[in-house]
């Protein structure tokens, strides 16, 4: 079965019911059908193939929130290729690694965009391939494919501090659009807000596709604006929103009387991407009403364990595994752990990813006896719920996005005169944690130099806050830097 399967019973019974609310032409609000959807989706994916898009071909798309990805996504559904969604706040470094490393038939990105794409690189301006499509004629397009055929391949940190390319099937997103749609009660009749972004793995898998499968109307917004939530929820009036630990904190900063709004008409309040505070699920109850779901997902194998919709949303935990995934906690050794006992969390399960694009060593690395390691730190209750202590790694995660310090660290080990760094995550009340560079250098740095080659070379949520100079970096006696003992950032 292919996700196209799940999306076709929408397009055929829903084909006049409104599918999507987004931002108009002065301050309007443009609705569209899911068959104008599915028209616009046939339309684009006439003009991809028409270019060489075949099925297999991987296809990267660096655009914002909007109909244009949608189209595309959908196109490629159609026609059996690969979607490769590319955050857009990356430059050139980063999509440089994609690009190589993905070997696209092409790129559609904005005017703007265009230029971050390494030389040779096909790619189609997203304005321009909008128009020919609106001038393709109509005519459903369909390629029958398997479910094990890849229908996204997500760029995701990895342990070798490269980012590495999962590969997630059709299956893969079918039960994860199943899981969500049953667990947590979503129909047809549910109004949702979308604020994340669709090149996200949360704002694609459990925002839209799960949009598509279950028919329910969207309210699309280019990306999530806390100035403008409070007229937003009061318009819409959505039953469904889905945020990082940031948007909830965001709200919270909100006057109360500019928030009532908030929460009076939604039933389901989601949170994941990064740990969610204890503090902020109980201010968030006490705000607005509502006890927010925490749940727990990778790039690598999408929705794990969630609270239950009916049932305790124990603050701090992510809740019990979803149907059909398999949980082990493990010490060093291997050996399983006892209830209340930290060790790696492991998963299987029809959700778990293919394996890393092109990767055999990192592919068979992360796997142990048909078990994908996490790398993450968990600990399970006698009931059943599970808390995350930690990374295996030191991962950074920072607003929902992954940063892994080496990325950083390797490109100020370039620059400036800096013979070591380590970067590490700091706690930040809005983000989680923001990454902060410790640098060791013959010469006193020149921050404000160090800080413009990071906002050249890398995304915005990758810069680091601070940078600190020591005189050494703290190492044990093998030589591994010890970054705890780093002194805190202040």
């Amino acid at each position: 079965m292919q996700l196209l399967d799940l999306f076709d019973v929408t397009f055929e019974s829903q084909r006049h019911d409104v599918a999507i609310e987004l931002d108009g032409p002065g301050g309007s609000i443009q609705l569209l059908t899911f068959g104008q959807i599915e028209g616009r989706a046939d339309r684009t994916a006439q003009v991809l193939a028409a270019r060489g898009l075949a099925p297999g071909d991987r296809l990267c798309v660096c655009l914002p929130n909007g109909l244009a990805f949608i189209d595309i996504f959908i196109a490629c559904m159609k026609l059996g290729a690969v979607l490769v969604p590319i955050n857009v706040l990356y430059r050139e470094r980063e999509i440089a690694h994609i690009v190589g490393d993905a070997a696209p038939k092409a790129a559609v990105a904005t005017a703007d965009g265009t230029p971050l794409f390494p030389k040779g690189t096909t790619v189609w301006d997203v304005e321009e391939l909008t128009a020919a499509a609106a001038g393709a004629p109509a005519g459903r397009v369909r390629t029958t494919i398997d479910g094990r055929t890849p229908a996204t391949l997500i760029y995701t940190s990895g342990t070798t501090g490269r980012s590495k390319g999962a590969v997630l099937s059709h299956d893969n997103v079918l039960v994860n659009t199943a899981n969500l749609i049953a667990c947590w009660r979503i129909t047809s009749a549910d109004r949702y807000l979308a604020v994340l972004p669709l090149f996200h793995v949360h704002g694609l898998a459990n925002g839209l596709v799960t949009w598509l499968a279950s028919g329910f109307r969207m309210r699309l917004v280019e990306r999530f604006d806390a100035s403008r939530a409070a007229d937003l929820f009061s318009a819409f009036k959505p039953t469904l929103f889905f945020g990082v630990p940031t948007v909830y904190v965001r709200l919270l900063e909100l006057p109360i009387e500019v928030s009532q709004a908030i929460g009076r008409h939604a039933r389901l309040f989601v949170s994941g991407s990064a740990p969610l505070q204890a503090a902020t699920f109980e201010a968030f109850r006490a705000r607005f009403g509502h006890a927010i779901l925490e749940r727990y997902g990778m790039s690598e194998t999408l929705m794990n364990t969630a609270n239950p919709y009916a049932g305790e949303r124990r603050p701090g935990t992510v809740g019990l595994p979803l149907p059909g995934v398999e949980t082990r906690i493990v010490d060093g050794n291997g050996t399983d752990v006892g209830a209340g006992e930290p060790g790696e969390l492991l998963l299987r399960g029809p959700n778990v990813f293919q394996g890393y694009w092109q990767q055999p060593e990192a592919t068979a690395a992360a796997f142990v006896d048909g078990w994908f390691r996490t790398g993450d730190l968990a600990e399970r209750s006698p009931d059943g719920y599970y808390t995350l202590c930690g990374r295996r790694t030191d991962l950074i995660i920072s607003g929902g996005f992954n940063i892994y310090p080496r990325e950083i660290e390797d490109l100020l080990l370039e620059h400036c005169g800096v013979r070591e760094a380590a970067v590490v995550g700091a706690v930040d009340p809005r983000r989680g944690e923001v990454p902060v560079a410790y640098v060791v250098a013959d010469q006193p740095i020149d921050q404000a130099a160090i800080d413009a080659v990071c906002r050249r070379s890398l995304a915005s949520f990758k810069v680091p806050r601070g940078f600190i100079q020591v005189p050494a970096l703290p190492r044990n006696a093998m030589g591994k830097v010890q970054k705890h003992l780093l002194p805190p950032w202040e």
